[in-house]
């Protein structure tokens, strides 16, 4: 197919970091994004246990992230696929493609968390990891896993007719990198601007045949941590990102096109504080919901093992029986007895029925009501 290149934006050469910055263009938007990002932060930290938010928001971003892609899996397809992998039982043959590379998603972040955690850096090397990681299986398992594009790729249009923008050249992607990562270590801009500059330059860059975005957007999250705006390395874009996917394409070219990085820096403090408001209230309604299920769990369940059931529920919404039995800290008998009370009082539903050696499946419907996308 011939491409169409008439209208096509090509990469900054030679503008990258910008050399001056008009903080008056965006410093209502960077006040505004830091603060909602602080009162997010805080709600993570005054809980008592961070995971009973932070898992089911990681799948949402997991699916909204791959779903800007074209990939499209449900929170049940992932989390069931979450459940009968943790158990060595998932076969991918029972499953879509968009399902495991919605999941490999999940993975791959977490995986790049614990990196971090281990001492690794943002370099080429920890990317080339992320990527090969993220495209293991599923339909991006051709497309060079941990490999930098060896040939000039391209962003294009819905029905891939017209070309909107042509990354930096293969030839000079390994330069382009090694700029960006100095300009992350050195930069003295607020790192929530460097955050911003960082995911343009990087989705401008465009280092994979495949997974770009995707790889983009787990980096604002990581770099975020990094650099101590949160506490925990939950903060998740893709929503707001989704939902003005035109006008964010739109703006990162213009940057490649006038020069107008103010304008993306806006865009992306804009879309930091919507998405950061919105993870507050979808946090403050699983936290009303997990108090108010303590009391209910108490009354059902009638146990000293009644907390650590609602708090299994809430980190895994989606489960395994023998899961629950085995990991959730109570003892088997009385996990099991648990299960049979909990569906009893529809607070737990049966997806699917045990067969032979592989337990029941069941889904916690009232979070899972909350959290679905």
């Amino acid at each position: 197919m011939e491409l169409n290149l008439e209208n096509a934006v090509y990469y900054h050469y030679d503008k990258f970091p910008p050399i001056e910055l008009d903080y008056s263009k965006f410093l209502d938007e960077l006040i505004r994004a830091t603060d909602a990002l602080a009162r997010y932060d805080q709600m993570l930290k005054n809980m008592h246990n961070s995971e009973i938010l932070l898992a089911p928001l990681r799948n949402q971003e997991a699916v909204i992230s791959s779903r800007i892609e074209g990939t499209i899996s449900t929170m049940d397809e992932i989390m069931q696929f979450e459940a009968d992998e943790d158990e060595g039982n998932s076969n991918p043959n029972h499953f879509r493609s968009d399902v495991i590379e919605t999941y490999l998603y999940q993975r791959a972040l977490k995986n790049a968390q614990k990196g971090m955690l281990d001492g690794y850096e943002f370099s080429r090397s920890f990317i080339r990891t992320m990527h090969q990681q993220l495209l293991t299986q599923g339909r991006g398992a051709n497309k060079a896993p941990g490999k930098f594009k060896s040939e000039q790729n391209y962003l294009a249009d819905k029905l891939k007719k017209n070309i909107l923008f042509v990354p930096i050249s293969h030839e000079k992607l390994e330069e382009g990198l090694d700029k960006l990562f100095d300009y992350l270590a050195n930069s003295k801009h607020p790192a929530l601007i460097k955050t911003a500059l960082m995911h343009l330059e990087f989705e401008s860059l465009h280092p994979f045949q495949d997974g770009n975005g995707r790889i983009g957007r787990m980096l604002i999250t990581l770099y975020l941590w990094k650099s101590g705006i949160i506490s925990e390395p939950h903060f998740y874009i893709s929503g707001y990102l989704e939902e003005n996917k035109d006008l964010y394409i739109d703006t990162m070219r213009k940057v490649s096109e006038t020069d107008d990085w103010e304008g993306w820096c806006r865009f992306f403090l804009i879309a930091t504080e919507k998405q950061a408001i919105r993870n507050l209230e979808i946090a403050e309604s699983i936290r009303n919901l997990y108090e108010e299920m303590k009391e209910i769990f108490s009354e059902v369940l009638a146990s000293k093992w009644s907390v650590n059931a609602l708090d299994f529920v809430f980190t895994t919404p989606v489960f395994r029986n023998n899961k629950f039995t085995s990991n959730s800290g109570i003892p088997g008998p009385t996990a099991a007895k648990f299960t049979k009370r909990l569906v009893e009082k529809g607070l737990l539903v049966t997806k699917h029925q045990s067969a032979g050696r592989r337990p029941a499946l069941y889904s916690f419907e009232p979070l899972m009501k909350l959290v679905r996308v």
